[in-house]
């Protein structure tokens, strides 16, 4: 009957296992606190070999929970209160300098606390630590849509809405503008705007990715970092500074080829369960909710050898 709760309790919230199966509510979250203990009680003592860091968001005013999930196995690994350095620290403490020294690769993003954790505890991190790429694509697409914003503005004081309801014309990949707006873009792309300057050098850092060797890599980005800081465009300036600043750590994708695209799958996992939730006002039950569904434990009762099950006090 646990088992079958159990599998009920991954398919839908606790308060549509209570109607499907007439149990109470304290019932049925009882068992999702008792299979979480089980399976972490059995977790194999281990540190992934590669790691993804990120943070979720827990209720407004940020509140964030620190998620390290296992790039490999696609599963999380450990969820702490805050995003703080002391947050990940908690983490890799639980492990000695031998063990973490076999870590090969740490994804985050460009977050000082992680970098400072990850420095402090595992052997070799400077050379270990890897910016995900989606994150410094994202600072790019930040810097265009501040300087989209900024010219909208100029512009619509003198009466031009030419990039009106453009924004994510901007943000998307050329490939990706839907087929009905291809024309529109071409157009207000060939015009002598900043946002489509600055559209173009965020374009330019999309080859970065496809570099096969570090140095190469190097090489295309110096062309760009030139091109992006004489761009008399304030954003694009700041972001492609930002990005120089932390080089080191991106060039390390080229040796790991690593990402943090396992720990945004869970993430957006973690939000389904939060949305059937309703949220979260407990952040320990925030916590049980995100093992019980992304932490890949061994969830299941199961018999020791040569114990019996009883039904109304007799032996099946």
């Amino acid at each position: 009957m646990e088992s079958r709760l159990i599998d009920t309790l991954k398919e839908c919230d606790v308060t549509g296992v209570t109607r499907l199966t007439g149990t109470s509510w304290d019932e049925a979250w009882g068992i999702v606190e008792k299979a979480v203990a089980r399976g972490l009680a059995r977790k194999e003592r281990r540190i992934p070999l590669y790691l993804c860091v990120d943070e979720k968001s827990f209720a407004k005013r940020h509140r964030y929970e620190t998620v390290i999930c296992d790039a490999e196995r696609g599963t999380v690994e450990y969820v702490v209160e805050d995003r703080s350095q002391e947050s990940l620290e908690a983490y890799y403490r639980q492990f000695t300098a031998e063990e973490l020294a076999h870590v090969r690769g740490v994804a985050m993003d460009m977050w000082d606390p992680y970098i400072a954790a990850t420095q402090a505890y595992v052997p070799g991190a400077e050379e270990k630590i890897v910016f995900d790429k989606f994150h410094v694509l994202r600072t790019v697409n930040e810097a265009v849509d501040k300087v989209r914003r900024q010219e909208h503005k100029r512009l619509k004081a003198t009466g031009d809405e030419r990039l009106k309801g453009t924004k994510h014309l901007w943000l998307a990949n050329e490939e990706n503008v839907p087929e009905w707006r291809r024309a529109e873009f071409e157009v207000v792309k060939g015009e002598n705007l900043k946002t489509g300057r600055a559209w173009a050098i965020k374009e330019a850092l999309r080859p970065f990715w496809t570099y096969r060797y570090p140095q190469r890599a190097a090489n295309y980005f110096r062309r760009w970092y030139f091109w992006a800081t004489h761009s008399r465009l304030t954003p694009v300036v700041s972001a492609a500074k930002t990005l120089q600043a932390h080089l080191r750590n991106i060039l390390t994708y080229f040796r790991h080829r690593l990402t943090n695209a396992t720990a945004e799958g869970l993430n957006s996992k973690i939000q389904m369960v939060k949305e059937m939730a309703c949220g979260f006002r407990n952040r320990e039950h925030y916590k049980t909710a995100i093992y019980f569904h992304c932490g890949g434990l061994d969830l299941y009762p199961r018999l020791e050898p040569g114990a019996t099950t009883t039904y109304r006090g007799h032996p099946l």
